[in-house]
């Protein structure tokens, strides 16, 4: 799939493909702007949700302060495509990243910060920095017990302040963790454990505050709980940063049900912006039909695709696929099980919503990008 494709309607492309609306990009982004400013956040969306540059540029232009990455890989994608500033959500502990970050970032002109958990991070980013002639930014990384990375006790936050205070090309400007790792809902229950792990993370930050020169930077917010990350870090002056990354496409499964920017309570509602289509080539049996999308295609991981509508062959109208799920993919099939009353027919093209958007970007190298009408204006380049 190339950009000769602008111009064409979406239906005339071959399947499987991913698509992405324009109408509810816009959206989602001028919504997450709004919500930010209204809460007093910055965000800097984790990039690895579409590792596309042209998605990066629209999120800027809409008021995001920087774009987060998880590896040092897509940090310099991020550098090459003049993503201004970068927070690496993890510790630097490759030595030869480490000092190529070190000469970028006494070239000048480039924002950067990290996080650290250990003395041994600390100690690996210090000796680069010093080599490279660079003062590197970093927040400490606050963990849980059994949780993902990040330091568990107050014992160990201390011993890695101890090293920066040795390390005079390392500069601690705050804290940050992932929220993500403690719950998984919005259930009561999760909602209380993330409000005592961002307790936790707030209290690591007023332990920190007077080695931080300037304002004291607390960052969290996945695209599941950046609501109780703003009711919880912000009101005492620290710069509070949000990481979401999904917001931007949104999706139909498990931010449909658990992003503070969806369901009858939200304060505004995102919109799914990423789908994928298929064909059916097979129907043999009653109440089941096959499509050519499967798990080279579609996000699986945290829920099957779900069926939203279908164009008939020879129709040119959408209509909607009420009651139709996903039982099961292969490499190259969905099976898909139809309700009474509703059958498929070969060669009729399915929409399909996905459940974790991250999933389905990665495997995609080329996503058109298309207007209200189907037409493709452009197509979306990922760099995984």
């Amino acid at each position: 799939m190339t950009p000769s494709i602008a111009g064409r309607s979406v239906h005339e492309l071959p399947t499987p493909f991913a698509v992405l609306d324009d109408a509810a990009l816009e959206h989602n982004l001028a919504t997450m702007a709004a919500w930010c400013r209204e809460h007093g956040v910055e965000l800097q969306p984790h990039g690895k949700t579409t590792m596309a540059p042209a998605l990066f540029r629209r999120q800027l232009a809409a008021g995001a302060t920087g774009i987060t990455a998880a590896t040092p890989a897509q940090v310099r994608v991020m550098r090459e495509h003049g993503v201004p500033s970068v927070q690496l959500a993890n510790e630097l502990a490759q030595p030869g990243e480490a000092a190529w970050v070190a000469g970028e970032v006494a070239g000048g002109g480039f924002g950067f910060r990290c996080w650290v958990d250990s003395p041994d991070g600390v100690e690996i980013l210090q000796a680069a920095a010093a080599a490279g002639g660079a003062v590197v930014d970093v927040l400490l990384e606050v963990g849980s017990p059994g949780g993902r990375s990040g330091t568990r006790t107050k014992a160990d936050r201390d011993a890695v302040r101890s090293a920066i205070d040795r390390a005079p090309n390392v500069r601690l400007t705050g804290v940050a963790g992932y929220e993500g790792s403690v719950a998984g809902d919005r259930t009561a229950p999760s909602l209380a454990a993330v409000r005592s792990y961002l307790e936790t993370l707030r209290a690591a930050g007023e332990e920190v505050a007077g080695d931080v020169d300037g304002a004291l930077v607390l960052s969290a917010g996945g695209s599941m709980f950046y609501d109780v990350v703003a009711d919880v870090l912000t009101g005492g002056g620290a710069r509070v940063i949000v990481r979401s990354g999904c917001y931007v496409t949104h999706d139909s499964g498990m931010f449909h049900r658990n992003s503070p920017l969806d369901g009858p309570d939200a304060p505004a509602r995102l919109r799914a912006a990423l789908t994928v289509w298929g064909t059916v080539v097979s129907a043999p049996e009653l109440g089941r039909a096959f499509l050519d999308v499967g798990r080279r295609d579609a996000s699986f991981d945290q829920g099957l695709p779900i069926p939203l509508a279908v164009l008939p062959r020879g129709s040119a109208e959408v209509v909607p696929l009420d009651g139709a799920e996903v039982t099961a993919l292969n490499d190259q099939h969905a099976f898909v099980a139809l309700p009474d009353g509703t059958a498929l027919a070969v060669g009729d093209r399915v929409q399909l919503g996905i459940s974790h958007p991250c999933t389905t970007f990665d495997k995609w190298r080329r996503i058109p990008l298309a207007g209200p009408d189907g037409v493709v204006t452009d197509v979306v380049e990922t760099w995984f």
